[in-house]
């Protein structure tokens, strides 16, 4: 982070975050996962917080900390929870965010400021059944009937999809890919039961269903056939803060690892006098470093307008795979008392798995990363 340093409001932002994450999400974080439910009263305080909407301007009801401000919030929420902070990315980095990228004037004042003050809830719905890693491929469509679009297809894995009030919904039309709000009262809108899932628990996951769902014309995100665009710009912010999330839950891994290496003893010492434990612990140290560095970098150069798209597939790649290792040595650490409930290392273990499989698994990462280093160096058009 050494590129820049932080404003007054940006360490309010971080400081504010973790005051809330100690007092109101560390202590119900394993109710969370156990329940398989974010508390609504929970999410209605975040909402007055200004947690929602904290990377929008003002003028959206948003708190103006821009992308590093996100960044730096969504690490104190994943230290204490993961599958909230797993709800706020798809409500705020990707369901709203599609609308501040492509949105009208109109449909951001009718739905990005409600969404930013926490008023609504939102989501994002691009991926399908053949459309998951291959997100071009949609059967969802859109077809023009007077001032209205009328949707048929079916999304899935769609985070928040059960309880949103407004989902950025991706369709095909004659002109290809586009991008619509959708309020989830409307009729022929319908929600599945939510997934069971190894980790993230606690964040409501369901396929959805459009049948005859009637849209106003003026609800389209940006122009007809441009939507794939600002599907991928939107993920483009998403995996920043994705990765952000992931360095705050290694942070928490490190944190209770050297702690409790300090306090278990072993040959009548403590295990943080072995090496094999100190090696550990800087190689967290060390991954999380990097990890820190990837994720700000990126996010001070897309608050400075620069295209990120090879960079936030090298912060979801790294931090992902990252958090994994940390993880990993973290239950190693612990022993015994790693693996179980007792403590949150094998719910932390548990949570992290996912981030290399969603908002576009590893391996399209990978392909994302390799294709701009072969067109940079001339072998690909």
């Amino acid at each position: 982070m050494s590129m820049f340093q932080l404003t007054e409001e940006q360490k309010m932002l971080r400081d504010t975050a973790r005051e809330f994450v100690n007092a109101e999400i560390k202590p119900i974080a394993r109710q969370i996962d156990e329940n398989e439910q974010i508390p609504l009263e929970l999410i209605r305080k975040m909402g007055e917080m200004g947690f929602l909407g904290a990377s929008f301007p003002p003028e959206y009801g948003g708190g103006g900390f821009g992308e590093v401000g996100y960044c730096l919030m969504q690490e104190e929420i994943a230290r204490g929870c993961m599958s909230t902070a797993t709800f706020i990315g798809a409500h705020q980095s990707i369901g709203s965010n599609a609308i501040f990228i492509g949105g009208t004037e109109a449909l951001k004042q009718k739905y990005l400021v409600p969404l930013a003050e926490g008023k609504m809830i939102g989501a994002f719905a691009l991926t399908e059944v053949l459309a998951g890693s291959d997100s071009f491929n949609l059967r969802t469509k859109a077809v023009k009937d007077g001032n209205e679009w009328v949707l048929n297809g079916e999304k899935m894995w769609i985070t928040n999809g059960n309880i949103a009030d407004v989902v950025s919904v991706f369709a095909r039309t004659e002109r290809g890919i586009t991008g619509f709000v959708v309020e989830t009262k409307w009729k022929g809108y319908e929600s599945g039961a939510p997934e069971k899932k190894m980790g993230i628990r606690g964040s409501a996951t369901s396929a959805i269903a459009l049948q005859d769902v009637r849209v106003p014309a003026e609800n389209i995100i940006g122009d007809d056939g441009r939507g794939f665009i600002v599907a991928m710009k939107t993920l483009d912010a998403g995996r920043l803060g994705l990765g952000a999330a992931c360095t705050g839950a290694a942070k928490e891994l490190l944190e209770q690892s050297t702690m409790y290496s300090k306090t278990r003893k072993q040959f009548d010492v403590p295990i943080a006098q072995f090496e094999a434990i100190q090696w550990m612990l800087a190689e967290m140290a060390t991954t999380i470093y990097a990890m820190e560095s990837l994720v700000y970098r990126t996010a001070h150069d897309y608050e400075a307008g620069k295209s990120i798209s090879r960079q936030s597939a090298m912060v979801k790649l790294f931090c992902s795979e990252g958090l994994d290792r940390v993880a990993d040595m973290a239950v190693q650490i612990h022993g015994g008392m790693g693996y179980s409930r007792e403590l949150p290392i094998e719910r932390f273990y548990r949570d992290a798995r996912i981030n290399r499989i969603f908002e576009g698994t590893n391996e399209i990462q990978k392909l994302v990363i390799a294709k701009d280093v072969l067109k940079r160096n001339g072998v690909l058009n």
